[in-house]
């Protein structure tokens, strides 16, 4: 027994553990991510989320004032009479009667459509990525309003295009000044938003919406015209679209949304185009999101056909010509003397500056230590930002609770 134990092996020795591996560190994210901001605008609005807070700073639509029970209505409809169809894949291009529908409201604002020159999007946020992305490569130059809407900043700097502003004036972008830049700089496309404009409640008139016009033609750049706005008009006659002024009309790209005259929460939106460019944001779409919810469409379309849209526009209207009064009434109380706003013709939106060696951004804190918000001009701007500026929209509060934020904003220049 002795000699068989002295034969076997001795054991083998136990190994030290293995020292962990050092951790790999995190894949790196697109570079595009490093160029882009987030939304100063969508900062403020989780600052100012608390009910006792007078936000002047979103571009929300008044939620009282939505049409709940047509809504709900239209929804109901749809799932009861068509629910396979609604709730099934659809077509790139959109519900063919919620085209149509839109095609008819266009042609009776007075820019003749058909539904064919439409695609259907997931709000007009949507179509203008689609245009970014059939339009621009990285270093396209793209020339905007100077200050001009944020996210569309955004999401020219996603696509890595330089964003070259044009200055403005009381009147909107300066015909001048843009066919200067625009000769310097070869642009592949144009964003303005003409009507009510934000950040600003500026409308560009029709003598400057037709020199726009002919520098696009003249220069070969394309022209994105936002509308979000255009139906809200309170004072003064409607100015033509620049979608329908023959100079531009084979290149301009018109974006509409029913964001603002139903409600945002649909995330429902419109692009009418020239064919080529048209064809062009499908096949972005579909790369996209294959098609926008077909039950929100149907449900769309079913409400435009079994209510009066205008009626509905009609009383949002006159309740925010209202509020715009309301603001515009306080305002010479809560601003210190040496300020200056513009009075729109509609929108959401009046654009102030205050007297010089005042920081709009800086006094933000202070304001919403007072309860009161605003969203600072600075941000808006591209090209040197105005620290005086600041956007005071009227849309989401009664004249009452108006004249009680604009006395608390009156508290941080006391």
């Amino acid at each position: 027994m002795l000699s068989t134990l002295k034969r076997m092996p001795s054991a083998a020795p136990v190994p030290e553990p293995a020292a962990p591996h050092a951790a790999a560190s995190t894949p790196p994210l697109a570079s595009r991510l490093a160029h882009v901001a987030s939304s100063p605008v969508r900062e403020i609005l989780a600052l100012t989320a608390r009910p006792e807070v007078i936000s002047f700073a979103g571009g929300l639509p008044a939620p009282e004032l939505f049409d709940t029970a047509g809504i709900k209505a239209a929804y109901e409809a749809v799932l009861t009479d068509t629910p396979h169809s609604a709730l099934q894949y659809s077509t790139t291009e959109g519900d063919p009667s919620l085209r149509e529908a839109v095609a008819a409201r266009l042609t009776t604002r007075g820019l003749a459509t058909a539904s064919d020159d439409l695609l259907v999007t997931t709000g007009s946020q949507q179509a203008l990525t689609l245009l970014a992305t059939a339009l621009l490569e990285p270093g396209s130059v793209v020339l905007v309003e100077d200050p001009c809407y944020l996210a569309a900043l955004q999401c020219f700097g996603f696509a890595g295009a330089r964003v070259v502003p044009v200055p403005t004036d009381e009147d909107g972008i300066i015909p001048e000044a843009l066919d200067e830049i625009a000769a310097r700089e070869k642009p592949a496309l144009l964003y303005v938003v003409p009507t009510f404009q934000n950040p600003t409640g500026r409308t560009l008139p029709l003598a400057r919406r037709t020199a726009v016009a002919e520098a696009a033609a003249r220069h070969g750049f394309w022209i994105a015209e936002d509308d979000p706005y255009g139906e809200f008009r309170f004072d003064g006659e409607p100015v033509p679209l620049i979608a329908g002024l023959p100079a531009a009309a084979d290149r301009t790209a018109l974006l509409g949304s029913f964001s603002k005259v139903m409600a945002p929460g649909l995330r429902l939106g419109f692009l009418r185009a020239p064919a080529v460019l048209r064809r062009a944001c499908v096949i972005a779409k579909q790369a996209a999101d294959l098609h926008t919810s077909t039950v929100d469409q149907a449900a769309v379309a079913r409400y435009l056909r079994d209510r009066d849209l205008d009626a509905h526009v009609a009383g949002m209207r006159a309740a925010y010509r209202a509020r715009r009064d309301a603001m515009l009434d306080g305002l010479p109380a809560a601003l210190p003397e040496g300020s200056c706003w513009n009075r729109p013709e509609g929108g959401m939106f009046v654009w102030a500056t205050l007297p010089e060696g005042h920081d709009a951004t800086a006094l933000l804190p202070v304001a919403v230590g007072h309860n009161v918000a605003y969203v600072p001009g600075a941000p808006f701007f591209s090209g040197t930002p105005d620290p005086a500026s600041l956007r005071l929209s009227f849309t989401t509060h009664t004249p009452d609770e108006i004249a009680e934020g604009l006395r608390r904003l009156a508290k941080i220049f006391a």
